[in-house]
């Protein structure tokens, strides 16, 4: 039974992962990782995920990540790590996670007693998270902890992150969701990344969604008109829960007090970020 307020740890979670995730967007990323060779967007982005595991092949990428095309992970790894070593990406990477929040929050915020707050706090948290069936959160867990706040509350949210998305999966696997269907289930929530972009940045075509979307119908999960059905509502909520159930332990770590304030100052973070333009409208709209 939790201490916590239900559904504490998912909205912690919420105001402290799209800040992670907006480096992903960043065009700080790109330049970083182009200046050790590595140009295609998606290339980047495996690198970039992916190279905490170190030279791994397109099977644990494509395992790790769930829901983009092998295809896609094939064309790009190995190939990778022919470029660029994973070391020289997780120091591109974090020169990129630096210049990033800079940008996106000011000088001010960065320097501030607020950040150095939430760095210890969201560290804390991850003093929670456990490694057995959590590969990208394990090999995230082996890295070093930044010794500049902004940068270590950064890497805070990356374990959280990954603490929880290797959660999910194990949830996506238990409710018989392939990695379409899952993508398909949850843009109908309206939560979702826009279809357009998913299947440029995911590597799918249309009809493969459109087979997701029928099999979805199929099991009467989805409606004709692409909304979720009352049984699909139930599943994506009933998902949702089982994932709060298998993360739960950072937040219970940092305590009811403790998460209320990390959600606070995650917020205040995230609407600066946002307002600075973090992410592209393309992407949700």
């Amino acid at each position: 039974m939790s201490t916590l307020p239900p559904r504490a740890g998912r909205r912690c979670h919420n105001a402290l992962n799209p800040l992670h995730s907006a480096l992903y967007f960043s065009p700080d990323l790109g330049k970083e990782l182009g200046g050790i060779g590595i140009e295609d967007p998606s290339a980047a982005y495996f690198a970039a995920r992916a190279a905490a595991m170190g030279a791994v092949g397109p099977g644990t990428v494509t395992a790790t990540f769930y829901n983009f095309n092998h295809e896609l992970v094939a064309r790009h790894v190995p190939a990778i790590w022919d470029i660029a070593s994973p070391e020289a990406v997780l120091a591109a990477r974090l020169r990129a996670a630096d210049s990033t929040l800079r940008r996106l929050l000011g000088e001010e915020v960065v320097a501030s007693p607020e950040m150095a707050e939430a760095a210890q706090l969201a560290m804390r948290a991850a003093e929670g998270c456990t490694r057995h069936a959590r590969p990208l959160y394990a090999a995230h867990a082996d890295l070093p902890v930044p010794q500049q706040p902004h940068l270590a509350y950064w890497h805070a949210a990356t374990l959280l992150r990954e603490h929880r998305g290797d959660a999910h999966l194990a949830a996506l696997l238990a409710a018989s969701l392939d990695p379409l269907e899952a993508l398909v289930s949850h843009t109908a929530t309206g939560k979702g990344m826009a279809p357009r972009w998913i299947l440029a940045s995911r590597g799918w075509r249309r009809t493969d969604w459109e087979n997701a979307s029928a099999r979805l119908r199929e099991r009467g999960l989805l409606t004709e008109e692409g909304g979720l059905t009352e049984e699909g509502t139930a599943l994506r909520a009933g998902l949702e829960e089982a994932t709060d159930r298998m993360d739960l332990a950072p937040y219970e770590h940092l305590g009811g007090a403790g998460v209320a304030r990390l959600t606070e100052l995650g917020r205040g973070f995230l609407g600066t970020a946002v307002a600075a333009g973090a992410f592209p409208a393309e992407a949700t709209g």
